[in-house]
């Protein structure tokens, strides 16, 4: 996606990809066998992968370079109430409309998403589309892969998302309901938490580093909240519900401080490449949930006592524990690698 976007822009691309995802929402609503379901599910990972790109490419064209890392943050904030309606909220709807008819809605709102960007997202402008049309794929891929910096900020990305898709997008609510004895609602809207962390900070994060002039300062502090804050959750779990929620919130802060490396890695490598850099972080940050989901799920197998209630596996507190370690690994790379990156002073570094 980072690559099409340099050489193609965002606004097409951004458009019929929405397009094309309402279409596969439609086909999962009405899959009737695992094949189908998967495929269309499948395919709507590979639509809304052009959503971030896409519109950080659009806050790169059309905005100015010393807002770059406020507007990543807006989206970030855009992208966080996703994940809070993903929780407690879509949990009603389903169970009001079914998953079916839910389907049905987000497709509806993918259809209007797609006629508003191809309507109101401006084209290039003749200079934008002569640097693209100049900008080699494969050349622009290769300079960004052979840039430490880019690898340094994908392993931020990867290590302070982790927690979020790890625990706040999955294993969190069979933690708090199997251990901690909170319901299903309870332990969604518990986890939600993070994510309204990371909705109500990244904009604030974004401006803050925009404003000192400084983008590793905020990472480094952003990385060692979120791995102090998970580990009190993990090994001092307060027993009041608003304590836990509290923390949970503070992990959420701590990591929605990543947001700030679209702007650094966007600083380290061309312009002509942008997109292509941003990318590659994004598919860091995006794999921190297809890494570290099963991992946890794999961890928790290893470490089953061969508890079953109701056909599924229940797994210990010490099970869960250990798992969740390998989230505090993620974050303590993350914070590792913000100590190696080159600060930009938010300027291009690289032209």
């Amino acid at each position: 996606v980072g690559m099409l976007t340099d050489r193609y822009g965002p606004r097409k691309l951004m458009g019929y990809a929405v397009g094309l995802c309402a279409l596969a929402s439609i086909g999962f609503g009405m899959s009737d066998s695992m094949l189908t379901a998967s495929i269309s599910r499948a395919l709507i990972g590979v639509t809304v992968a052009f959503a971030f790109v896409g519109t950080l490419a659009i806050a790169g064209y059309w905005f100015k370079p010393a807002q770059y890392a406020m507007l990543a943050g807006v989206l970030q904030t855009v992208g966080m109430g996703g994940g809070i309606f993903g929780q407690a909220p879509l949990r009603a709807m389903v169970e009001s409309i079914g998953w079916r008819g839910t389907m049905g809605f987000l497709a509806i709102i993918a259809v209007m998403l797609s006629v508003g960007i191809l309507m109101l997202v401006p084209r290039r402008s003749r200079e934008q589309r002569e640097l693209e049309v100049r900008s080699s794929v494969m050349k622009g891929l290769h300079a960004v892969v052979a840039n430490s910096q880019s690898w340094l900020c994908a392993m931020i990305g990867f290590g302070l998302a982790a927690t979020m898709l790890g625990f706040g997008a999955l294993w969190g609510v069979p933690w708090l309901t199997s251990v901690q004895g909170y319901t299903t609602t309870q332990a969604a809207g518990i986890t939600s938490m993070i994510f309204a962390g990371w909705a109500l900070f990244s904009p604030l994060l974004g401006w803050s580093s925009d404003h000192l002039g400084r983008r590793n300062i905020i990472l480094t502090l952003g990385a060692i909240l979120s791995l102090v804050a998970f580990s009190a959750v993990l090994f001092f779990t307060p027993e009041s519900t608003a304590g836990l929620m509290l923390l949970l919130f503070l992990v959420g802060i701590g990591g929605s401080s990543m947001t700030v490396c679209f702007s650094s890695v966007k600083e380290h490598n061309s312009l002509g490449y942008a997109s292509t850099s941003l990318g590659l972080m994004n598919m860091f940050v995006v794999g921190a949930g297809a890494v570290m989901q099963p991992l946890i799920g794999w961890l928790l197998d290893l470490n089953w006592d061969g508890t079953i209630a109701d056909g599924a596996r229940i797994y210990a507190a010490d099970a869960y524990t250990l798992a969740f370690c390998s989230l505090l690994a993620a974050n303590l790379l993350a914070l590792i690698a913000t100590l190696l990156l080159k600060e930009t002073r938010c300027k291009q570094i690289v032209a």
